[in-house]
């Protein structure tokens, strides 16, 4: 309803910046949360490059997922919580905890709090990779009854710190929520228009890819769905009855690495160039991922189609997202234009 008050933890990011934007465009009045006050100006540069001049619909909070302080004052007054902000690395750390903890602990403090102060729904920017994972290798379709099992197959850290920060989620409502509601949006890999400066993992390979900083291509294949069409669903789970106590997966469908690669070429001309077609035996990916933390990360994708069925999300409330092909290049628009 307009004039309703969200919080949106990380409005700086890639997803937090188009959910203000989203919000803000239907009427909400929006608080979002900043590590530091400075950041401030940065956020709202980004909602004028989406489209939205917020003016005093839009205030800040400063607060950090790694501690307590702010976060009493972040969600007061404010009936949803838009938690999106979670830690999101280009390489797989030399220790998992360093995001298994903060990922974890950040939705326990967020939870606590909007428990405290009566928050009516809390929705949580969740992954596949929390689904996709620990499965036999003949399994393609998943659905949001499906959960990664870290002991068997090869599961990343950053895929741990999602699984565990959404299991956290489940349990603490469950135990501790006192009536409060959950629901949770888990996007296949986000593409579409940056709206600043900060980095998502894949606006960073589409501007490697257009810089000739990727020289080859490893075989992997990756779901796609546009960061406008995740905004849009996180707002509907926030506000549909039915969405209470739910998981929806966010899938426009599944791309492989060199059909991303000649998408560019074929649709940008010039200004893709310089991105390469090469695809690398999977055999000299395993040797170069042990000198490289960037392709170690992308390991548990090597070889294999998982696919992200969306029917969920579509059906019970009415999500339709754009094209996969539109994402990315939008995506690969919004890099060149900056």
């Amino acid at each position: 309803m307009s004039g309703e008050q969200v919080l949106v933890t990380g409005g700086s990011g890639f997803v937090g910046a188009h959910c203000v934007v989203r919000l803000l465009l239907q009427g909400y009045r929006v608080r979002t949360t900043v590590r530091s006050a400075g950041r401030a100006a940065d956020v709202r540069t980004m909602l004028q490059a989406g489209g939205t001049e917020p003016g005093d619909a839009l205030s800040f909070a400063v607060a950090d997922l790694t501690a307590d302080d702010g976060w009493a004052e972040a969600v007061a007054g404010c009936d949803y919580v838009l938690h999106v902000a979670s830690p999101v690395p280009l390489a797989e750390p030399r220790d998992e905890n360093e995001l298994i903890g903060p990922a974890r602990d950040g939705v326990l403090r967020v939870l606590g709090a909007a428990r405290t102060a009566g928050v009516r729904r809390t929705v949580l920017t969740s992954s596949i990779v929390t689904v996709k994972y620990g499965h036999p290798a003949d399994k393609r379709l998943f659905t949001e009854q499906d959960w990664t099992d870290p002991e068997r197959g090869q599961v990343s850290a950053y895929a741990k710190s999602k699984l565990l920060a959404e299991r956290a989620a489940w349990d603490f409502v469950r135990k501790d929520g006192e009536g409060m509601e959950l629901a949770v949006v888990n996007p296949v890999g986000i593409f579409g228009p940056a709206l600043g400066p900060d980095r998502s993992l894949w606006s960073d390979q589409i501007d490697r890819m257009l810089t000739g900083r990727q020289p080859v291509l490893a075989r992997i294949h990756i779901g796609v769905v546009d960061v406008r069409d995740v905004a849009d669903l996180h707002v509907r789970a926030m506000t549909d009855p039915a969405a209470a106590g739910e998981r929806f997966l966010a899938s426009a469908g599944t791309m492989s690495m060199r059909d991303i690669a000649v998408l560019l070429r074929t649709r940008l001309g010039d200004e893709a160039d310089r991105v390469s077609t090469r695809v690398l035996p999977d055999w000299a990916v395993r040797l170069a991922a042990r000198f490289s933390p960037r392709i170690a990360f992308v390991l548990p994708e090597l070889g294999a189609v998982r696919e992200a069925s969306s029917e969920k999300a579509r059906r019970m409330l009415g999500w339709q997202p754009r094209p996969a092909e539109e994402a990315v290049i939008d995506m690969a628009n919004s890099l060149i234009r900056r």
